[in-house]
Order: structure tokens, then C-alpha cells, then sequence
């Protein structure tokens, strides 16, 4: 798993990495629903929002087991 952590460390704290993984903050964590949402709407949002997450995790053990 190391290898995959360096890689998106890699690949996200570049310049453009890092205006891509804004965006992707922008457009999911923080999106926010209004109350007429639907139960789709919220789990495919919710769905969104981890795979954010998971990347930043990834993005932050990569820099720390590379030392960038």
C-alpha cells in the first residue's frame, strides 16, 4: 500500500494535484443538500465524500511515508 500512498502523494501535491483535489472538496465535502434531498441524493453524495476522504488519507500517509 505504501507505493499506492507515495504515488497520490505524488500526483496531489503538485500545483495542478492540488487545485484538483480543491475542486473535488468544492463539489463534495463541501456540497451542501437541502431538505428535499433525496435518500439517492444523500448516499451518492455520501459515497462522493469518502472517496475524497480516502484520497486526502491516501495524499497524507504518502507524504509522511516519502518525506515530501
Amino acid at each position: 500500500m505504501e507505493k499506492n500512498e507515495i504515488a497520490y502523494a505524488r500526483t496531489f501535491l503538485t500545483p495542478s494535484g492540488h487545485a484538483v483535489l480543491e475542486h473535488l472538496r468544492k463539489i463534495t465535502i463541501e456540497r451542501v443538500l437541502g431538505p428535499n434531498a433525496t435518500e439517492s441524493e444523500l448516499r451518492t453524495v455520501e459515497g462522493m465524500r469518502a472517496l475524497v476522504h480516502q484520497i486526502e488519507n491516501m495524499v497524507e500517509r504518502g507524504r509522511d511515508n516519502a518525506k515530501i
